[in-house]
């Protein structure tokens, strides 16, 4: 057993337990559910098996002896609820796409926007597997609880956070029919849930204990109820020009005219109000870390830390593609790429347009943040309000 001096080293190592776990586990405990498995009736199972077709006691063991027999399966699996909110497109595939790809993207991408080095030791490929280093270095590390805290509230705002960026998920359709969950007022419940951040960043604030963490958290509070108004208005254009709050009602009325070329003063609104949301330069003040060190997360460490990153993400992704879905005509585009693969496109490539805003604009003042969020974001987005009107009343349809 070598010392393991770099990432690689210590993925091999993870990799080669894993395989001998695999290898190993199944040969010890298939014998043992051989000689159990007959003195226990195994039907009390069968509301767990998410096939068409119930499986009888042989099957059972067939398809224990060989896996393989259960790809044809596969396909009614992955139309059930369990696989559209687990696997895709609920909660692994994008804490993948925006707690992996997207952070590893970002940092090689401002890193060429300051013609600087991103990452570049862990994976030999530019730093690909930076992400997946990261994730080790908090899984591993120490969780650190300042002896003041609330500890109730300190440990249930993280996964608050995250609840709220999952829940978003389920409202947005990444295709016609590749989506967890659908209402007449999809819309209006995401800014429903969204309404709920700024309370969980206060709570996470105050049961911190700590004055910078409550600065911060004051200042989340500030930003976040000055540029939701602005957010909502954004978007009652296109409300308007669809005649429905049904997401998949307003990507179905961009066949011909995505709502960006009419609405482009909400999309502007939209982008603006959506970096505020994010809290990310240039509207990070709740986090500055040259004034208030994190912020509302200068007392979490570890995975507790972990957790609001990866729920930041998701956020980021979950608003990313809800413009896309408003304004660039969601997963419309030509037929030789499958419609989900047009949303996830434009996912990226709008959330490396706000990245491309992070690496070129300085942080603003708290004053002009909420100048900006009360005077002139609510004027523009009235003003797209009333174009918005003048295209309905003119008879335009879409």
């Amino acid at each position: 057993m070598g010392v393991i001096t770099t990432f690689e080293q210590f993925l091999v190592r993870i990799l080669q337990i894993l395989f001998w776990l695999l290898l190993l586990i199944p040969m010890i405990l298939t014998p043992i559910i051989l000689l159990i498995l007959p003195y226990f009736d195994i039907s009390s199972l069968y509301p767990l098996v998410p096939f068409k077709e119930r499986v009888d006691y042989n099957q059972f063991l067939k398809f224990l002896m060989d896996p393989t027999l259960v790809f044809p399966y596969l396909g009614d699996w992955m139309k059930t609820d369990f696989f559209k909110v687990v696997i895709f497109p609920g909660f692994t595939f994008a804490a993948l796409f925006s707690g992996v790809i997207i952070t590893w993207w970002e940092r090689k991408f401002l890193s060429k926007v300051h013609n600087r080095y991103g990452p570049v030791y862990a994976g030999k490929f530019g730093g690909i597997l930076q992400s997946i280093a990261d994730l080790f270095k908090l899984l591993f590390k120490e969780i650190i609880i300042p002896e003041r805290v609330d500890k109730l509230f300190f440990f249930m705002a993280p996964m608050g956070t995250l609840a709220i960026s999952g829940a978003l998920l389920a409202l947005i359709p990444l295709g016609p029919s590749t989506y967890i969950a659908r209402s007449n007022l999809s819309l209006l419940l995401i800014f429903a849930v969204l309404g709920f951040y700024p309370i969980v960043v206060l709570l996470a604030s105050w049961a911190s204990a700590n004055k910078f963490s409550f600065i911060g958290g004051l200042r989340s509070l500030h930003q976040l109820v000055s540029y939701e108004i602005p957010l909502l208005l954004s978007v009652l254009g296109i409300v308007i020009m669809a005649g429905s709050l049904d997401l998949i009602r307003i990507v179905e009325a961009q066949v011909s005219l995505w709502f960006l070329i009419p609405q482009f003063l909400g999309a502007i609104v939209f982008i603006i109000a959506t970096l505020a949301e994010l809290e990310r330069i240039p509207f990070d003040l709740p986090e500055a870390d040259t004034e208030i060190v994190a912020g509302w997360l200068t007392e979490y460490s570890g995975m507790l830390f972990a957790i609001i990153q990866l729920a930041a993400y998701l956020k980021f992704y979950a608003l990313s593609a809800l413009f896309t879905v408003l304004f660039l005509g969601g997963w419309h585009g030509p037929i030789f790429l499958p419609p989900e693969a047009w949303t996830i496109i434009k996912v990226f490539l709008v959330m490396s347009f706000l990245m491309l805003i992070r690496g070129s604009m300085p942080r603003i003042r708290i004053d002009q943040l909420i100048r900006i969020g009360w005077v002139w974001l609510i004027t523009i987005a009235l003003i797209n309000l009333f174009i918005a009107l003048f295209i309905y009343s003119m008879g335009v349809k879409f």
